[in-house]
């Protein structure tokens, strides 16, 4: 049987599973603790189908209630521990994000395409914080203005590049930021040519990051392997002539160590 996705108006599409995930999804670093309105808002179902969803998932253990409002319990964590424990790379790929943490003093992470979205799935943290937001493991970026999302979508065949770009909403974070689709495009293709991706601040002012793909032994896309650190504390030129090399040397290791 082929691999197929299905749509929603597909007779094996299951509705109620797709909205609970919608509910817990709902929940994030803006929103921990939320009203039984507020989840409706966010995901856009009337109060009545928002309450029942969040009581099922309450009945199951996902979800606690307080007083009024909702907040995920820790069970949630073991949907995100079933897909790290059944890669059996995680384990190497999170000591090589060390070892170069270790080796430069600079934060570096596994992230995969979600949608329009990086997921970063593992990650090693430098102790001087990057960003305004904590990143960590389940974090989303968007794909277009990050380094670990260009060398992602430079992997994709050109027609799904395209759906991507068509769909994709380009919003300004910095003055840098590119929000012409066709120049993001020619930048994307230009990842593919030299096989890694440059983000210079166009996220977050300040912030300067490199990253390369990660393939198994097989040829396989694991992911996009980043550094990322403070363009005030490291020149373009270092980030090119140093650590270029060293993500580079990282992702041969595990591309000989991964199966």
């Amino acid at each position: 049987m082929q691999d197929e996705v299905l749509s929603p108006d597909d007779r094996d599409f299951v509705t109620a599973l797709a909205s609970g995930l919608e509910v817990i999804l709902a929940f994030d670093e803006a929103h921990p603790r939320m009203t039984l309105s507020e989840v409706a808002a966010r995901t856009g179902m009337n109060r009545a189908k928002a309450r029942r969803f969040l009581l099922t998932l309450n009945a199951l253990g996902y979800v606690r209630k307080q007083g009024r409002s909702f907040e995920l319990a820790p069970k949630v964590l073991q949907l995100g521990y079933a897909f790290l424990s059944s890669n059996n790379y995680r384990s190497v790929i999170q000591q090589v994000l060390e070892d170069i943490t270790a080796e430069i003093g600079e934060s570096s992470s596994l992230g995969i395409m979600e949608g329009n979205d990086v997921v970063y799935v593992a990650r090693s943290a430098a102790r001087h914080r990057l960003l305004a937001i904590t990143l960590s493991v389940g974090t989303r970026l968007p794909a277009a203005h990050t380094s670990l999302g260009r060398v992602l979508l430079a992997q994709l065949p050109d027609a799904e590049l395209d759906v991507f770009l068509e769909n994709v909403v380009l919003e300004r974070y910095t003055d840098r930021t590119i929000t012409d689709k066709a120049e993001l495009k020619r930048r994307i293709l230009e990842v593919r040519q030299q096989g890694y991706g440059i983000v210079d601040q166009e996220l977050d002012s300040g912030l300067r990051s490199l990253a390369v793909p990660a393939f198994d032994t097989n040829g396989k896309l694991l992911g996009g392997i980043n550094i990322s650190t403070n363009a005030a504390r490291v020149d373009y030129d270092t980030l090119v002539k140093r650590y270029l090399p060293l993500l580079q040397e990282k992702a041969r290791q595990i591309r000989t160590s991964v199966s």
